[in-house]
């Protein structure tokens, strides 16, 4: 649980805001407590070097007032103490010689540096501490001092200056981290109001999330949300209803399958018995086609794209399904017809198949024996087609805009078929990047196609150019 814990923390924005504003707070202080050391220590040895300079001036003058008494020059000097409460106050050291640097006066403490050393200030080691020197040379040239002062007391001072200019700032970080706390928190809290909305919902509940109070920088999150939930809500209604078609396209044929068992079950005319079975097998059928139906939109709605592609030739395809379809003696055999030079779509043969089937199977269905049905192969304009047409009634005009509606069927299809196979071509037509299309044709008849844009990439043509020619195909020779 601890360790669990911790990960939140680790992954929350409060966390990681609050974690990088302090390093960034610390990283702040030690720099400017390291600029602050660094100035303070310019600035104390500028003032110490400048005093140590008036210190040298003052000796200087003294011994030129004092030249026939420096005994007792020496004497008074000795006796002048600083105040030891007082760190910056130390005892002045320093040491007097002629011209020729021969020693005249020296403090108890002072640095043995040779006096005919240059003018100037120099840095020494005494007694296993650094001193700052100044040496001087009287204009006349005929006496020479050097004053000393520890350097040790300069970075004293240094640090006690860069103490003082950041002790105030390191005392108000706490204070400082605590009200940027609070703030991050108080700014989070619409987040926080956000997390507890989703948490407390039913599943159910897929209404847009309030997003008034929320900041800028998570309005894209908001927005990006409701999105999600409207089309969460508007799948879970199409779940919904096509459970509830789903449902009820099997509840008539098991319903006929039941009541035609029985008839079957309780007869006793053999030809009474033979037509409720033939009706519970036709009713097994349909309850079979619409299942796999369902199976096949089950399997094609979650795909996002084709798992497989491949180039495929329409004409190709086409004869094969022609060659494998059923026609009843009754009617014409369906013709091939290919306009234009042969032409390929990259996509998946099976699922194109099946497609062809369902607009074939759809014509066969309801169209009168003698119509003529013709699958078209063709490039129009740059785009590609695969269509089937037939010369029958065609359809009402109100019902075109619905005939791709899952488990639609139109008002003259009749109690045959699940109202599912337009629905699975136009799925299919999706995936391929392809429109389905369905017209009645101006001659009579209706048509319904797949056409691939021409932008589209997956169009391929091959042969001579653009040279149109007709070819009739007929698959059963």
């Amino acid at each position: 649980m601890p360790g669990s814990l911790q990960s939140v923390r680790l992954q929350s924005l409060r966390w990681r805001l609050l974690r990088t504003v302090c390093l960034a707070s610390l990283c702040g202080l030690a720099l400017t407590a390291t600029m602050s050391y660094w100035q303070a220590q310019h600035e104390a040895e500028e003032l110490m070097d400048g005093h140590l300079a008036q210190s040298a001036r003052l000796l200087l003058a003294l011994v030129r007032d004092n030249e026939a008494h420096l005994g007792d020059l020496a004497t008074r000097l000795a006796t002048v103490r600083s105040n030891e409460e007082n760190v910056y106050e130390p005892p002045l050291e320093f040491q007097i010689g002629g011209g020729d640097g021969a020693l005249l006066l020296r403090s108890e403490h002072a640095p043995p540096v040779d006096l005919s050393a240059p003018a100037g200030y120099t840095d020494i080691e005494h007694d296993g501490q650094p001193w700052r020197i100044l040496s001087l040379v009287a204009n006349s040239g005929d006496y020479r001092v050097q004053v000393g002062q520890s350097i040790a007391l300069r970075d004293r001072a240094a640090l006690e200056v860069a103490v003082q200019s950041v002790l105030p700032i390191a005392l108000m970080s706490p204070l400082l981290l605590l009200l940027l706390y609070y703030s991050v928190r108080r700014g989070l809290k619409p987040l926080d109001d956000l997390t507890a909305d989703v948490a407390a919902r039913s599943p159910d509940n897929l209404m847009p999330l309030a997003g008034r109070h929320v900041p800028t920088e998570a309005q894209p999150l908001v927005v990006a949300l409701n999105r999600l939930l409207f089309r969460l809500r508007a799948t879970l209604e199409n779940e919904r209803r096509f459970t509830a078609d789903a449902a009820h396209e099997l509840r008539t044929p098991l319903a006929v399958v039941r009541i035609q068992a029985q008839v079957a079950q309780l007869t006793a005319d053999s030809a009474d018995r033979q037509h409720a079975l033939d009706q519970v097998l036709a009713g097994t059928d349909r309850a079979t086609r619409v299942v796999e139906q369902l199976l096949r939109l089950a399997r094609l709605d979650p795909l996002a794209r084709l798992p497989t592609s491949s180039e495929i030739n329409l004409a190709e395809l086409a004869q094969r399904v022609l060659a494998d379809t059923q026609v009843p003696a009754s009617r014409p055999e369906p013709r091939l017809q290919t306009r234009g030079t042969p032409l390929s779509v990259s996509g998946d043969g099976e699922l194109l198949e099946i497609a062809l089937r369902t607009l074939l199977d759809n014509a066969l269905r309801h169209t009168p024996d003698e119509a003529r049905i013709t699958v078209f192969v063709r490039r129009e304009a740059g785009e590609v087609a695969l269509a089937v047409a037939d010369d029958g009634p065609g359809v009402d005009a109100d019902e075109l805009p619905r005939l791709a509606e899952r488990f639609h069927r139109g008002s003259e299809a009749g109690g045959d078929g699940s109202g599912l196979g337009l629905a699975i071509a136009q799925r299919i037509a999706e995936l391929h990047g392809a429109r389905l299309e369905v017209e009645n044709l101006v001659e009579g008849g209706f048509e319904a196609r797949l056409r691939w844009p021409r932008p589209a990439a997956s169009v391929l043509q091959r042969g001579q150019g653009n040279r149109m020619n007709a070819i009739v195909v007929d698959p059963q020779k």
